[in-house]
């Protein structure tokens, strides 16, 4: 294997004389299948060669004893650099260049693979079993547990850059958290922090760890299901941000096919997201959108703009892999998009189009979409059922749309006439 990347025999053969030499061999043989570059593998050879060599002079003999000696090391390379870091910063980001190749390094010769790391959860010391309690008592599907964890970091940072205590919490340390969030948050986001931590605290409680319920001492903010018109662009901008795409390259196949099912179809990120090989039905021509909210299939015919999109990308970027999801990032190792990614490039685009819209990103394609149905008169329950919708509610919405373009229309005759 080092013999595909290391053209000089004597290279190979002081690679494999090293002590690390099996080990090395083992990595670059993981790194080949998962389709790292051969700049990639070429450049951390020589790091985990110094590496090896730097704990060896330590009275190092085997692999499980290496990383005691990775912070001695990373400390001493970057002491051995020839141009100094120019600000922190900068040092950080080089320190973290060397370290994680090397805990990766040590990670897949120990055990032959990579192993999945466990997400980390906040609170993990006052409330460790607090997710667990969510997913197996709750029964919070594991999408409600994500949204969970990622409103509560935001308060596990409240907390502990302000040195509090969970067993000392107090409704006025949570009102200055959530006066702190208002700021930046819409009222629906703000209702979903709400919602978490009304949960972990009346979770405490019940563990012991607070005194009181507080749960009671976090207000919802109301909102109005029909208070706000979705933020949607016209047919001429949507084709405008598809055109800021460069179909040229891998990035910009993947991002087109993405965007045109966003855009065509009304997907949410996440369905993007999760559109397996098997979702395409190439004989029939069609595409099946499976694990929607309401908990149905949805099934689209398959448009020839979309199946193009998707066939060129499908044979001119998508990684060879036994994962049988669609999208993936570029890089390896070759990970599945998250919606998260996906709404992130609909943002990128739009603003490379100039498009001028709140809160830019994948639902505002989804809102379009809905739009077009709506100033085509289809009915509000072909378009929930188009959208995936769970609830009617979910779709009346749109009915304000319509209104509100009456209205427009009404005041432009009335200036008319004036």
């Amino acid at each position: 294997m080092l013999e595909r990347y290391f053209i000089r025999p004597e290279t190979v053969d002081r690679i494999r004389a090293c002590w690390l030499g099996d080990a090395i061999e083992t990595y670059v043989a993981w790194l080949t299948g998962q389709s790292y570059s051969t700049r990639c593998v070429v450049r951390r050879v020589p790091l985990f060669m110094q590496f090896g060599e730097f704990a060896r002079k330590r009275g190092v003999t085997r692999v499980e004893e290496l990383h005691r000696h990775l912070d001695a090391f990373v400390r001493s390379y970057l002491h051995r650099r020839v141009r100094p870091c120019g600000s922190r910063v900068a040092q950080d980001r080089y320190l973290q260049d060397i370290r994680r190749p090397i805990e990766q390094f040590l990670r897949v010769v120990q055990t032959g693979h990579l192993p999945c790391q466990p997400p980390s959860r906040p609170f993990p010391g006052w409330a460790p079993h607090f997710f667990d309690y969510l997913r197996q008592e709750a029964g919070l599907s594991p999408i409600t547990i994500a949204g969970y964890s990622f409103q509560l970091a935001r308060f596990e940072q409240y907390v502990v850059k302000r040195r509090l205590s969970v067993d000392r919490l107090s409704p006025a340390i949570l009102d200055g958290f959530l006066a702190e969030q208002r700021v930046h948050l819409s009222a629906r986001s703000l209702g979903m922090t709400c919602a978490a931590l009304r949960r972990f605290l009346r979770y405490l409680f019940q563990e012991g760890t607070l005194r009181r319920d507080l749960s009671a001492s976090v207000d919802r903010p109301r909102t109005y299901s029909l208070s706000e018109i979705p933020r949607s662009i016209s047919a001429a901008d949507v084709d405008r941000t598809l055109a800021a795409i460069d179909r040229r390259s891998i990035v910009g196949r993947r991002d087109y096919a993405m965007l045109l099912l966003l855009a065509v179809y009304g997907l949410r990120a996440r369905e993007v997201a999760t559109l397996t090989l098997d979702d395409l039905d190439w004989r029939s021509a069609v595409l099946h959108v499976r694990g929607r909210k309401a908990g149905h299939t949805g099934t689209y015919p398959l448009t020839p703009e979309v199946g193009e999109a998707m066939l060129d990308y499908l044979r001119h970027g998508r990684p060879e892999t036994p994962d049988r999801r669609i999208f993936f990032h570029i890089n390896a190792p070759h990970a599945a998009v998250t919606h998260g990614a996906v709404s992130l490039r609909a943002m990128t685009y739009l603003r490379k189009a100039g498009i001028t819209v709140s809160r830019p990103g994948s639902h505002t394609l989804r809102h379009s979409c809905a739009q077009r149905l709506v100033d085509a008169d289809f009915s509000l329950k072909v378009i929930g059922d188009f959208l995936g919708h769970r609830h009617p509610m979910s779709t009346r919405v749109y009915s304000k749309v319509a209104i509100e373009a009456l209205r427009e229309v009404a005041l432009g005759d009335g200036e008319v006439l004036l």
